[in-house]
Parts: C-alpha cells; sequence; structure tokens
C-alpha cells in the first residue's frame, strides 16, 4: 500500500461507524419528558401541522394557474400519495416510540450517518418553515390593517436593497414567533391547549366557509362557457398534484410527538390516519366551493378566499376567512416551535449534536435550550432573510425525509429481531445459542433447522422454484434486492419526469430504457416479497410491503427531480455544512462510539436457529449487562 493512504482495515471500520445503527435498550416508554398527550391531542397537532396557510393561498394558486375546478382532483390525488408515506410514519411511530421522527426511524434501521442528515436537513425544513409561516402571517395582517404596518417600518427604518435580504425588517412576524417560543417552553400540555383552542377555532371557520359556499355556488361556474371542469387538461391536474402534495406536510408533527403520547402504539395511527383524512376532506370541499362560487380564472391568488366573498358581497365572511387563516397560520408557527427543538434534543440525547441541546427543564419537562436558541434563529431569519427564494428549500428536505422513512420501513421489515428485544422495536423470534469456541460449534453440525423461516429468509413455499436464492446469507439478497430497487425507482423517475427530450433520446431508446427501468423495479419488488418478514400483532403495520413504501420512494423521487438546479445547489451546500458537523463533533461524541471506546472486545460465535454459524467480534460485558446487551449479537441488514 502507498504511503499515507488508509489501509483497509481502517476503511472497513469507517464504514461501520458510518452505518452503526441505534440499539433501544430497556424499556421503550421509559423517558425523560412528561408523557401527557391523548389521541385526540396528537389529532388535533396534525391537524394544526397541515391546516396552514395552504388551504387560503394554495387552493387559489393551483385553481387559477395549474388545474382549475380540477383543483379537487389534484388535492385527493395528493392525499393518497400523501397516504402512502403517512403510513410508513405511523408504523414507526407505534414502533419506536420516541422522539425524532424521521432522524430517529432512520437510525435504527439504516445507520448513523444516514440518520444525521435526515435530521440535519429537517432542522432546516422547520426553520425556514416557521420563519416563513411568520412572514405570511404578518403580510396576512398587514393587508387588514391596508399595510400600515410596513409603511411605517419603512418610512422609519427605510428600505433595504441587498441581496437575500427582505426589503425592510419584519419585527411583527419576529414578535410572534418570540411569543410563540415563550409559549411552547411552558410545556407540553400548555402547548397542546393552545393548539386545540386555535385548531378548533380554524376547524369551525373552515366548516363555516363549506357551508357558506354551497349556498353560494353557481354550477355555472364548471361550464364549458368558463372553460369546462379541467381547462388544463390531465397535465394540468397531474402539476396541481405535485404543488398540493406539499399542503399535506405537517403530519409528522405526530411521529415528533410520539414520545409525549401514553400510548403511543394505539394512538399514533389512529392519530395520522383521522387527521390525514380531515385535512383531506376539508382540502377539497374548501376548492370545491371556491370554485363554484366564483370562476376559477377569476381568482386572486393571495386571499382567494377572502376574495370570493368580497366579491359576492359578503364582507363580513371576508374577515372571518381572514381570522380562520391567522388562527391556521398561528397554529402551523406553533407547531414548528414545537417539533424542531425535540429533533434537536433527540440528535443530542444520541450525541450527534451539542450536549447543551439535550437538557430539559426539570418542571416543565420539556428541552429548553432547544426551544429557545431555535426561536432565536428562526426569529432572525424571519426578521431579516428574504424567504421567497428558500420556501423551495423546504420541499427537497420533506420528500428526502419521505424517501429515507419508506425505505427504512422495508429495512426494518426484513431485519432479524433481536433474540431479546426491546418492547418497542423488534418482535418476539426464534432465539440465537451462543456459542465462545469453535470447537464448541463442532458438535452442533447436525442441529435441525427452525421450521420458521426468519425475517429476510426465502418463504418456505417459495424455495423449491427460488432455490438460488436461498443460498445467500440471511439479508444479502433483500439488501442487494433494496439497493436495486433505489436505484431503478431514480432511473424510472428521471425517465418520467424528464421525458425523451431532455434525454435526448430517440423514441425507441426512450421506451426501451421505460420498459428496462420499470421491468427491473418490479422484478426487485418481487425479489422482496419472495423473502419472509417480520410479522407483529402487538402494533400497527402498514399493508402491501414492500409495495407500499416501493410507490412512495418513487413519487417522491419524481417530485424531487421536478425542483429547479438551485434548488439542489443551496441543498447540496447544506449538506456540506452538515457533513462538517458530523465528522466534527457527532462522530466522535456518538453515544454509540463511545461505548465502543469503552468496552473491549472478543470474538464470539453465534449459531442461529436455521443451523448458520455467524462470528463476530462482541464487546465484552459483565455478567450484569448481558441480557441488555444481547441483541447485538444478531446480524444487521445492509442499508441500501
Amino acid at each position: 500500500m502507498a504511503p499515507g493512504l488508509p489501509s483497509t482495515t481502517s476503511l472497513a471500520r469507517l464504514c461501520r461507524k458510518l452505518n452503526r445503527l441505534k440499539p433501544l435498550e430497556g424499556s421503550s416508554m421509559e423517558t425523560s419528558l412528561q408523557r401527557c398527550l391523548s389521541t385526540l391531542d396528537l389529532t388535533l397537532l396534525g391537524v394544526g401541522g397541515m391546516v396552514g396557510s395552504g388551504l387560503y393561498v394554495l387552493t387559489g394558486t393551483v385553481a387559477k394557474q395549474m388545474a382549475g375546478p380540477a383543483v379537487l382532483v389534484s388535492f385527493g390525488m395528493a392525499a393518497v400519495a400523501s397516504l402512502l408515506a403517512a403510513l410508513c410514519y405511523a408504523e414507526f411511530g407505534a414502533r419506536v416510540p420516541r422522539t425524532g421522527s424521521a432522524y430517529l426511524f432512520t437510525y435504527v434501521s439504516m445507520g448513523e450517518l444516514w440518520a444525521f442528515l435526515i435530521g440535519w436537513n429537517v432542522l432546516l425544513e422547520y426553520l425556514i418553515g416557521g420563519a416563513a409561516v411568520a412572514r405570511a402571517w404578518s403580510g396576512y395582517l398587514d393587508s387588514m390593517f391596508s399595510h400600515r404596518i410596513r409603511n411605517f417600518t419603512e418610512a422609519h427604518v427605510g428600505v433595504w436593497q441587498v441581496p437575500f435580504l427582505a426589503h425592510y425588517p419584519d419585527f411583527l412576524a419576529t414578535g410572534i414567533i418570540l411569543l410563540a417560543s415563550a409559549l411552547v417552553s411552558c410545556g407540553a400540555r400548555i402547548s397542546s391547549w393552545l393548539n386545540h383552542a386555535l385548531s378548533a377555532i380554524s376547524l369551525v371557520i373552515i366548516l363555516f366557509i363549506i357551508i357558506m359556499g354551497f349556498v353560494l355556488a353557481q354550477p355555472h361556474n364548471w361550464s364549458p362557457e368558463e372553460g369546462g371542469f379541467a381547462p388544463f387538461g390531465f397535465s394540468g391536474i397531474l402539476a396541481g398534484t405535485a404543488t398540493c402534495f406539499f399542503a399535506f406536510v405537517g403530519f409528522d408533527v405526530i411521529a415528533a410527538s410520539c414520545e409525549e403520547a401514553r400510548n403511543p402504539k394505539r394512538a399514533v395511527p389512529i392519530a395520522i390516519a383521522i387527521s390525514l383524512g380531515l385535512v383531506a376532506s376539508a382540502y377539497i370541499l374548501v376548492s370545491t366551493v371556491l370554485t363554484l362560487m366564483v370562476p376559477w380564472h377569476s381568482l386572486d391568488p393571495d386571499s382567494a378566499l377572502a376574495d370570493a366573498f368580497y366579491r359576492r358581497g359578503y364582507s363580513w365572511a371576508g374577515f372571518i376567512v381572514a381570522a380562520g387563516s391567522i388562527c391556521a397560520m398561528n397554529t402551523v408557527l406553533l407547531l414548528n416551535l414545537f417539533s424542531g427543538p425535540r429533533i434537536i434534543y433527540a440528535m443530542a440525547i444520541d450525541g450527534l449534536f451539542f450536549q447543551a441541546f439535550a437538557h430539559v427543564h426539570p418542571r416543565t419537562q420539556v428541552p429548553i435550550v432547544g426551544i429557545l436558541v431555535f426561536g432565536v434563529l428562526m426569529a432572525f431569519m424571519a426578521l431579516l432573510l428574504d424567504l421567497e427564494a428558500l420556501v423551495q428549500f423546504l420541499s427537497i428536505g420533506t420528500l428526502l425525509a419521505y424517501t429515507f422513512v419508506a425505505t427504512s420501513i422495508i429495512v426494518l421489515r426484513f431485519q432479524k429481531p433481536p433474540p431479546s428485544s426491546s418492547p418497542g422495536l423488534a418482535s418476539p423470534g426464534p432465539v440465537a445459542k451462543e456459542y465462545n469456541s469453535f470447537q464448541d460449534h463442532i458438535q452442533l453440525v447436525g442441529t435441525e433447522q427452525a421450521l420458521v423461516p426468519e425475517p429476510g429468509q426465502l418463504r418456505p413455499a417459495l424455495r423449491p422454484y427460488l432455490g438460488f436464492l436461498g443460498g445467500c446469507n440471511p439479508g444479502a439478497t433483500v439488501a442487494s434486492a433494496l439497493s436495486v430497487m433505489v436505484a431503478s425507482a431514480i432511473t424510472l423517475g428521471c425517465v418520467l419526469v424528464f421525458g425523451d427530450s431532455a434525454l435526448h433520446l430517440p423514441k425507441w431508446g426512450y421506451i426501451l430504457l421505460l420498459l428496462l427501468s420499470t421491468a427491473v423495479f418490479v422484478l426487485s419488488l418481487l425479489v422482496l416479497g419472495a423473502h419472509q418478514q417480520q410479522r407483529r400483532q402487538d402494533t400497527f403495520q402498514m399493508p402491501l410491503v414492500p409495495l407500499t413504501p416501493a410507490l412512495s420512494i418513487l413519487l417522491n423521487i419524481c417530485l424531487m427531480l421536478k425542483l429547479n438546479y438551485l434548488t439542489w445547489l443551496r441543498f447540496f451546500i447544506w449538506l456540506l455544512i452538515g457533513l462538517v458537523v458530523y465528522f466534527g463533533y457527532g462522530i466522535w461524541h456518538s453515544k454509540e462510539n463511545q461505548q465502543e471506546l469503552q468496552q473491549p472486545v472478543a470474538a464470539r460465535y453465534v449459531v442461529f436457529p436455521n443451523g448458520s454459524l455467524e462470528e463476530m467480534v462482541q464487546a465484552v460485558q459483565p455478567p450484569s449487562q448481558a441480557l441488555v446487551q444481547e441483541p447485538s449479537c444478531t446480524e444487521q441488514p445492509t442499508s441500501p
């Protein structure tokens, strides 16, 4: 080997560090946070996270510029697409009831580096999202007072003409963020009560809009004279679906709050299903009455609902709609400040982020340092930055998190469960027998194989036909098929999004690439489906795995590929900053790394029920800890 180059052993050790998984030791219900949230609390958190400025702004924008009255179809298709991601979060939230959401789900199934990068991107998503909502709230309130606040600020402070900075400092948006931060720091129960009140007002106003809208409906607005029901055709409906998809972003606040739920195994799946159903119904019905009240081509994209009532002569109803929009934006802002610091807390607890953020206030039982720092940063961004250019950045972080969570579901389903698992992570399975020398294994050559196949092994009914797959090590075929599936999904997404003209391919070449990528995608799914999965009766499991998460992965990739290159450039810059933080701090202070440094290692032989022998290096433990650490003897699946 050339001098100065790292050895193969060093590279292998580094790869193991980057892909090490987080074990859930002890009871998954033990936490320093307060478990005080009921199913109703989680449901209203989800509703508040999804019903925000999108209902009052996005409906008019999509209806006028993309889909016309068929915006209701776009919202329906977007709701189904969001359901695919929501089911993944529901299973993980019930199975791993810890705060951290997509970060934690990735850590327990795919590896440390991937988890850090997901958490790093989710943090920026919450920061920019909260600051953008605060500025939208400020602008909406300012418009109700004929822009007197903006005019006063510009007259006494001046107008800025600096790139990336706002034209004037938004003190109103800064103030509402700091106030919301103070309320969130009072505890999860206070935040929940405030969210209850704001969400209840918002739902009542939405119900008023629907009823009043149907009273004022004019079916003529859907007639061919006004352009018909779908004036932009099916392509317009699909374009509207891609935009409407982001209206449902926010249900992950339920997963981020599962460590504070009283009964997360039951409450998390129910809350996600009910909140998504309520919000989807609200979006579809509101978009229906909006396009029936006034012609779609005359809508005001900035304030479509309020303007529709004003134009029909019901100015008092317009004020009610404005009040509803302010309440809805307040709930989104509140929940951004609620969820973001809990992601930081989860990363700090694991040692991947600075330990100060792991401090929990002894009385309110909330991560007080994370809330205060997060709130100040968000307020600073809302005060000075021009967030219009950064809003598009939100979508790529969300879609990437959805993609990794869906992939993690597949990994976890085919992962061999630990012999002595914690209640929150794995299901009971065949117990591995452990032997400390190779001579002990000689006596067990004739051991019978287990009748019940373990997760990751070929199904018994298919072994006569697919015997060549059964010859691989347990989990190896699954890992390879999953990697091929993700790669083929990326290829298929490029073909579908860019088309033959952008790829500079002849027609026959484009069709051939489309058929090949589709065939590989379907074949990899069939290979995954031919292997045994974990089956649990004590917690929620999403149906049709691996098909459902695979479709979610493909959809998320397609939507990411539709984003412009500037969004990808900002994403890679933020990613590089995250890598500096991880390799400069996280990888050395990781709790898993500290445990590796503190414990000597010894070689051990493990015989699994299928008769296979595994020699592995494991930390030597005191006898009192042997039972707790026993799950580390099992094989971990290779992440894609």
